[in-house]
């Protein structure tokens, strides 16, 4: 299996819109740009907590500014997703509680440097519609597939499936899963992928210790119960991504207990749709917080953004 190597750099370095932030996000523009989001306040879940947005142009990204406010209501995760003919879409969630909290969408038709007024994506959601907090992937049918979960009496995830570029959504059935089902435990967060034509996987964030892997066989409608993998989890998010060569690259901290440390932060390798895993980098190490990573491939690099101890959003580019 090919060694990957890589540099790191920072985002923004100090920035004065905020004290704190979480949750990035990446996505891939033409010419090479690259553009990032993330939530930025005085402390998640506080009032004032907006999405930020700063563009990579030609290795140097722009000073952070924000993409979505709304006064007093506090945002979270945002999702960056560019769609086939070059549309960029922002989704995020607002809301006091993660129960309560639903889905907005942005659109920009000039990679980001303008958005459209944000508008529910599913009418009456609460509980969250949509990606939670990774990217949909563009089956082969054509559908767009967002990972979506729920953290109501119990954790619980599903896919919401577009068959029309977004503009309607259908939830696939709620996963289940062999594990506790009291309140704030389960799997959530999940990751997408597909193997082969209505083959669709999906790996979860989990309270049991471990990743969890689901599976579908009719493009992401219904789902098998999930089943633990190999691959330590520590409650905390992940993200993956599979290449133009078929390997796929997950993002992730490989601590094997509930709410356990969220370092260190590194990137594992499999060839076989996940069924095997090689540990191939090391991001971080060391005490802090390197966590909520997002991963994307374009242009023959892996592109890697995590949250670096709440401060800064650390980005790495990556190559076999």
């Amino acid at each position: 299996m090919a060694a990957l190597t890589g540099t790191k750099s920072f985002i923004f370095e100090q920035n004065d819109g905020f004290t704190s932030c979480h949750a990035s996000t990446l996505t891939h523009l033409s010419g090479g740009d690259l553009l990032a989001a993330w939530f930025g306040g005085t402390c998640e879940g506080d009032p004032d907590v907006d999405i930020w947005i700063s563009r990579r142009h030609k290795g140097t990204w722009s000073p952070p500014v924000k993409a979505a406010e709304e006064a007093g209501l506090p945002h979270w995760n945002p999702v960056l997703f560019t769609s086939g003919d070059g549309t960029v879409y922002l989704f995020y969630k607002v809301g006091h509680t993660f129960s309560e909290w639903y889905t907005r969408v942005a659109v920009s038709t000039d990679e980001g440097r303008t958005w459209s007024q944000p508008r529910e994506l599913v009418q009456g959601d609460r509980g969250g519609r949509g990606p939670v907090r990774n990217k949909p992937i563009i089956l082969q049918n054509g559908a767009w597939a967002a990972p979506a979960s729920l953290e109501q009496a119990a954790w619980e995830a599903f896919v919401d499936i577009s068959p029309d570029a977004g503009e309607t959504w259908t939830s696939s059935n709620i996963i289940q899963a062999g594990v506790s089902r009291e309140p704030g435990k389960g799997i959530i967060q999940p990751t997408l992928w597909e193997s082969q034509p209505n083959h669709v996987h999906m790996l979860l964030r989990s309270t049991e210790g471990f990743i969890y892997r689901s599976d579908s066989v009719d493009g992401g409608k219904t789902w098998r119960e999930a089943y633990a993998t190999m691959l330590p989890n520590n409650n905390s998010g992940i993200d993956l991504v599979k290449t133009a060569d078929g390997m796929l690259a997950l993002v992730h901290n490989p601590v094997g207990a509930n709410w356990g440390p969220r370092t260190p932060l590194v990137v594992s390798l499999s060839a076989d749709e996940g069924v095997s895993w090689q540990q191939a980098l090391v991001l971080e190490e060391g005490e802090g917080e390197f966590s909520y990573p997002a991963i994307i491939e374009a242009g023959g690099k892996l592109y890697v953004t995590y949250t670096w101890n709440r401060k800064k959003i650390a980005f790495w580019e990556l190559v076999w």
